[in-house]
């Protein structure tokens, strides 16, 4: 198995240029990047995208995955049809994206059931799973490897625990064998900082139980840190390792002793993180040092970790 360290872009939106990201990615040797959806993208011209496709070519950077940053394709859990319809479109949309730009993966989170309408659950996450299939042709014409799914941390946001994840993941799997040659399959996007706790904040599933259940599944995951609530997220830096639970040398571990269940040999783990607040003149100049230490550390844990 090869672990590669790369980056999603979520930090720098409305902040720096791809251009500042890239150049910053090639200082430090990070090769993958994943692209963050924003608002602008599922409207802008086809030029456009393969215009970033190239400028990130031009310092060696693969764009190997795109993934949500906001929540926007949740419609299939609203109950609502004319947000299904769009979740739909604008996830057919994004597929054309990634295809653009040559990505392996694209993904999002399921989406979100609403607090009040909790009795909907089961039949929204059919929902789902009905329009996920769907989506799984369509990616494959567009040359896609696989759609991704990524756990959460909370109830009314499946999958977030073992049960969800065994029965999103099982359906999708036997479509997949049933249409093999002709969809893709779906995997995990995992996240080392989620896991869940009941509404007296008791850990049902820690994040490390819920990364590790999550590995037979998972083809790539998100590096970033957090408290003891899962409440608060952030990343790697002196000062932020000092606050959060996420211990990497445990994380390594898991990786590498689950390591014949791994999909697939090549995995990639994208730092996520939200950088500091955005939109001030005090803080925004902060995001280049934020990265950095988080990068340093991320890289000074895991650069033996190849090749095993």
């Amino acid at each position: 198995m090869t672990l590669n360290l790369g980056i999603k872009s979520d930090p720098i939106e409305y902040r720096y240029s791809f251009d500042w990201l890239f150049r910053l990615m090639k200082r430090n040797g990070i090769t993958y990047l994943q692209l963050g959806t924003f608002f602008e993208l599922y409207f802008v011209d086809d030029k456009y995208i393969q215009d970033l496709r190239n400028q990130a070519e031009v310092y060696d950077i693969r764009i190997k995955s795109c993934f949500t940053a906001h929540r926007e394709l949740g419609g299939f859990f609203t109950g609502n049809k004319y947000f299904k319809e769009v979740a739909l479109s604008s996830y057919k949309r994004l597929i054309d994206i990634a295809a653009i730009l040559g990505v392996d993966y694209i993904g999002s989170n399921p989406g979100a059931i609403y607090r009040d309408n909790y009795d909907i659950k089961n039949e929204a996450i059919d929902c789902y799973i009905k329009n996920m299939k769907e989506l799984m042709l369509y990616a494959y014409d567009k040359g896609i490897k696989a759609l991704t799914i990524e756990p959460m941390s909370c109830l009314m946001e499946p999958p977030s625990v073992p049960e969800e994840i065994d029965y999103i993941m099982d359906n999708l799997y036997n479509f997949y064998k049933r249409k093999e040659g002709y969809a893709v399959p779906v995997y995990l996007c995992g996240d080392i900082s989620h896991g869940y706790l009941d509404n007296n904040r008791n850990v049902i599933f820690s994040n490390e139980e819920i990364f590790e259940f999550g590995i037979p599944y998972m083809c790539e995951f998100h590096f970033k840190n957090t408290d003891q609530y899962y409440h608060k997220t952030f990343g790697f830096g002196k000062k932020d390792r000092e606050k959060g639970i996420i211990d990497l040398y445990r994380i390594k571990d898991i990786l590498y002793r689950n390591v014949k269940l791994w999909p697939v040999s090549c995995i990639t783990g994208y730092l996520e993180i939200n950088g500091p607040k955005l939109g001030r003149d005090y803080s925004d100049y902060k995001l280049e040092e934020e990265l950095q230490d988080s990068i340093e550390h991320l890289k000074g844990v895991f650069t033996d970790s190849n090749e095993k």
